[in-house]
């Protein structure tokens, strides 16, 4: 006997062959079909008279078959079905190209529905391919608002339509997981009324309340899961980390430039956060060269100065290295141990004994007299190798002070002796497990506990029992605010909106075929003034990397032979090995190249002050957000920047990238690619796993706003939620399924 959970695979009209296909799109039982939803639906819905049709329009007519014909075309090798159908007013004609099952179904004197979009030519008025089916049968592919579904190889909207007819039934088995005085409040339908209205609307508003009844479902599971983990890391317990306002001022004092106010302003939040005895859960957010490193590296700087370690792990070898380099940089001659910590750099930097006076805390002073005694350090210099086990060993007895890595660093064996502080840059751009299993609780991690996610054992070590580190996400990519309430409601949200004084616009410029030759000698004149010049080509799919890295090389070769074959051009894409890409970056940095020929790899994280050229070939391939993150790349000096798009001339990808040469702001940009794109979109969203339909009412504020007030009522009234098990079950199913950020 079917129910909602038969697997697919045993029902007779499915069986082993379609359900391997339903599969790929996560549908096993009756259930999951039934929870499959459409993206979309055609509106056949309007039935017309065939002697009221006219040119463009789509409408449905029903009538009889007076005549049907199968012709075969030698010259272009293609079988038309020709149909004639007929009511009181009129005929019209219905053609298939290469369908001719067509011909073997609607026979003369067969009644039809047809439903499509109406066309004209020598003859008169047609439909082309449209939709069809006999008239006896209840409407399911014409005639109604008909739902067209995500679909795969072998299965068609059509084929889900038609399964549906049987399993519709099934819906009324579907137990509730939204409290009915919540359902009743917003006056949305049951979850069993709500699955016949969006597979089988009669009207428009039917389609339109089921939509806003499951993209409330999901907003509202979302809501509950992010207020309940942030209660959750509420409780937990941490280490205060004492706000030393004179090491700040000294630190900021030393700096070679002026902080900005919105700087000042979430480097206070976030050593006020530290001072709290819960772990910090704050985003930095900001744009593109608006000074996050040196606000995390306050926060590291207050941390280590109490005698604890601090952790920076970044999604990529080029980056974590270049946060080295930063941090090195910004903390030197502050007796602090830096190393870095990726599959292929140990590196260690800052040794230097004896101990100074700058640190005047007992605990810091201490651990350091420990670690002279424990190891025989010599002083270094930046770029220091060291193996892997002793590195280890000495962040595990807490010599290292500031550990800079990439996902190396929750790698099974990495332990630390006092970790207070864990600093994750660009958290988007990790995996979804990496990223879920970083935001676990110190009593799921860490002090010897571990976690297993995906069959692999992670562990972070942080060394202090009962405590969980302080956590500072960092992101380039600004948020929307309907993204940033949706997303980030378990997180604090610092925001730089603010640019460094006397940084200069870069100069944006949309550039056509007939303009590429003038872009190119103005290249040539701003290399003999001494800037340096990116050029930048798309990111294609995984499968095609190969053929990414051949259009990169080509285009290396002919611009080296035949339009800059008196300059120094260097070529990075992806497929290089680490120190590969880091040697061609620091031989660019020193100068020894005119030119980088790139792929997408420098989007984020690559400072080369003196280039002041950033080209982006083929523009219109990246979204507004991606082509601002390369756009940050150049104007981080003094000197004047500019930025060339090069784009295929349609009209819609001009107007698209008119957004760049209007908006400095990322800010201002992140909103607008928001729009054009969707939130699915947007920075790789679509990692969290939200349903689409959610996704597709994430912008809708009020709906979020709704949804997050009724989770917090709900969580007040019952934090456990086992009155409601429903919903209880319901949002664990949820979490397996979505990440929140």
């Amino acid at each position: 006997m079917l129910s909602l959970k038969t697997k697919l695979s045993d029902i007779p009209r499915i069986g082993p062959k379609y359900a391997a296909a339903l599969k790929k799109l996560n549908m096993e039982t009756v259930e999951d079909f039934l929870l499959h939803f459409p993206f979309r639906y055609e509106d056949y819905s309007e039935r017309v008279a065939i002697d009221n049709l006219a040119a463009g329009q789509t409408a449905t007519v029903m009538g009889e078959v007076t005549k049907s014909k199968l012709i075969r075309t030698w010259k272009k090798k293609m079988l038309i079905t020709e149909c004639f159908v007929q009511d009181d007013t009129g005929t019209v004609r219905a053609v298939w190209f290469n369908q001719p099952y067509v011909s073997d179904s609607l026979t003369e004197g067969k009644g039809v529905r047809l439903s499509g979009k109406v066309s004209e030519d020598a003859k008169g008025l047609f439909f082309s391919n449209p939709a069809w089916e006999l008239s006896s049968r209840i409407p399911t592919n014409t005639g109604r608002l008909v739902p067209i579904y995500p679909e795969t190889e072998g299965l068609t909207s059509k084929w889900i339509r038609w399964q549906l007819q049987n399993l519709i039934k099934f819906a009324d088995e579907l137990q509730d997981p939204i409290p009915e005085n919540i359902l009743k409040g917003l006056h949305l339908p049951s979850l069993s009324e709500a699955i016949k209205y969006i597979h089988f609307p009669k009207n428009a508003k039917q389609a339109e309340i089921a939509q806003k009844r499951f993209a409330f479902q999901q907003m509202f599971l979302l809501q509950l899961a992010s207020q309940r983990a942030k209660i959750s890391w509420e409780r937990q317990q941490s280490v205060t980390i004492p706000f030393d306002e004179k090491l700040m001022q000294k630190f900021v004092a030393a700096l070679p430039f002026s902080l900005t106010n919105a700087q000042r302003k979430a480097a206070f939040q976030i050593l006020k956060d530290l001072e709290k005895p819960r772990p910090m859960n704050r985003l930095l957010n900001g744009d593109v060269g608006s000074g996050k490193t040196v606000v995390a590296a306050m926060a590291a700087l207050s941390v280590i100065n109490s005698g604890y370690q601090v952790a920076i792990m970044a999604p990529t070898e080029v980056l974590a290295r270049q946060h080295y380099l930063t941090l090195s940089a910004l903390l030197k001659n502050r007796d602090i141990n830096i190393a870095l910590l990726t599959n292929s750099y140990k590196e260690i930097n800052n040794f230097q004994f004896p101990i100074s006076n700058f640190q005047t805390n007992p605990n810091f002073q201490n651990s350091k007299l420990k670690i002279q005694s424990k190891f025989k350090i010599r002083n270094s210099k930046l770029g220091d190798q060291i193996s892997r086990d002793e590195l280890i060993s000495q962040i595990k007895f807490g010599a290292i002070n500031l550990v800079i890595g990439t996902h190396a660093l929750i790698q099974k064996g990495v332990k630390f002796k006092n970790l207070a502080l864990v600093v994750i840059d660009e958290q988007h751009r990790f995996g979804v497990d990496q990223r879920a299993y970083l935001q676990q609780p110190a009593s799921t991690r860490g002090n010897d506990r571990s976690s297993t996610r995906g069959g692999q054992i992670s562990e972070i070590n942080d060394g202090l029992p009962e405590k969980t580190p302080h956590l500072l996400s960092m992101s380039a990519t600004p948020i929307p605010r309907t993204l940033a309430m949706a997303f980030f409601g378990n997180l604090d949200l610092s925001v730089l909106d603010e640019m460094p004084k006397n940084r200069k616009t870069i100069k944006t410029k949309i550039i056509t075929a007939a303009e590429r030759q003038k872009t190119y000698d103005f290249v040539r004149s701003e290399i003999k003034n001494g800037r340096q010049v990116f050029i930048i080509f798309p990111l294609v799919e995984e499968s095609q990397k190969m053929s990414e890295l051949k259009a990169a090389t080509e285009e290396h070769a002919r611009l080296s032979k035949n339009v800059f074959p008196d300059l120094k051009l260097a070529l990075l894409h992806g497929r290089l090995k680490s120190n590969e890409k880091e040697k061609i970056m620091q031989d660019f940095n020193d100068k020894k190249y005119d030119i980088l020929v790139s792929t997408s790899v420098v989007e984020v994280g690559i400072d080369i002050p003196n280039a002041s050229i950033m080209i982006i070939e083929d523009a219109d391939r990246f979204g507004l957000s991606q082509l601002h993150q390369f756009r940050g790349r150049v104007g981080r000096a003094e000197h004047q920047s500019y930025c060339f798009l090069f784009a295929k001339s349609s009209a819609l990808s001009k107007s698209r990238l008119k957004a760049m040469e209007k908006y400095a702001s990322g800010f201002d940009i992140a909103e607008e690619d928001f729009k054009l794109r969707g939130p699915g979109e947007f920075f790789g969203t679509r990692q969290s796993g939200l349903p689409d339909i959610a996704m597709q009412h994430v912008t809708n504020v009020k709906l979020i706003e709704i949804a997050s007030d009724y989770a917090e009522e709900t969580l007040k009234e019952n934090p456990s939620l086992k009155k409601y098990p429903l919903l209880q079950k319901e949002l664990e199913k949820f979490q397996k399924n979505v990440h929140l950020e």
